[in-house]
C-alpha cells in the first residue's frame, strides 16, 4: 500500500518538520539485535543522501522508531518509503530472509513553527530511559539528534 493511500488528505510540505514514528511488523522486536539495529542506523544517513531530508534526531528501539526529520524540497512519504523500505531490504539481506520488518503504516504530525524543536527532540531521544532500557542515554548506541 502507498503512502498516499495510507495517509489519504495528508499534505506532506516541502522544507517541513515532521515527527515520525513507524512499528516493526507485529511489534517484533527485530531491533535487539545489534547487527540488525546497525544495519538501520546506517540506513539513516543513506536516506538522507538519497533524499533531501535531514534527520535532526531519531532514535531505534527495540520495536519500533521515532524521529524528527527536516525535508527539503521532497515529499514525506518518499524519504519515510524509501527509509523503511532501504532497511528492510538490509535486514532481509543480513538475515538471508525475505520477511516484513515493518508496519504498513506510520505515525507523522507536523510540527508548527513556534514548536520548540529542542524539547521534541530531547522526547524523542529520552524513549531508551523512560522505556527502562538504559539509565544514561549514553549507554544506549542507537540513536542520534543535532541538538544535543
Amino acid at each position: 500500500m502507498s503512502w498516499q493511500k495510507l495517509k489519504k488528505g495528508r499534505y506532506s510540505k516541502p522544507f517541513g518538520e515532521y515527527f515520525i514514528t513507524f512499528t516493526c511488523h507485529n511489534r517484533h522486536a527485530t531491533f535487539i539485535e545489534h547487527h540488525l539495529a546497525k544495519r538501520f542506523c546506517q540506513s539513516i544517513s543513506y536516506n538522507e543522501q538519497q533524499h533531501d531530508c535531514s534527520w535532526l534526531a531519531w532514535v531505534l528501539m527495540p520495536d519500533h522508531f521515532h524521529g524528527l526529520v527536516r525535508l527539503g524540497n521532497t515529499e514525506l512519504g518518499k524519504v519515510v518509503g524509501h527509509l523503511k523500505g532501504y532497511s528492510s531490504h538490509m535486514i532481509n539481506q543480513c538475515v538471508q530472509g525475505n520477511s516484513k520488518v515493518w508496519q504498513g503504516a506510520c505515525y507523522a504530525r507536523a510540527l508548527r513553527a513556534e514548536e520548540q524543536r529542542i524539547a521534541i527532540a530531547r522526547y524523542v531521544v529520552a524513549n531508551p530511559l523512560r522505556a527502562g532500557l538504559v539509565t544514561n542515554i549514553g549507554s544506549y548506541p542507537y540513536w542520534n539528534s543535532v541538538y544535543l
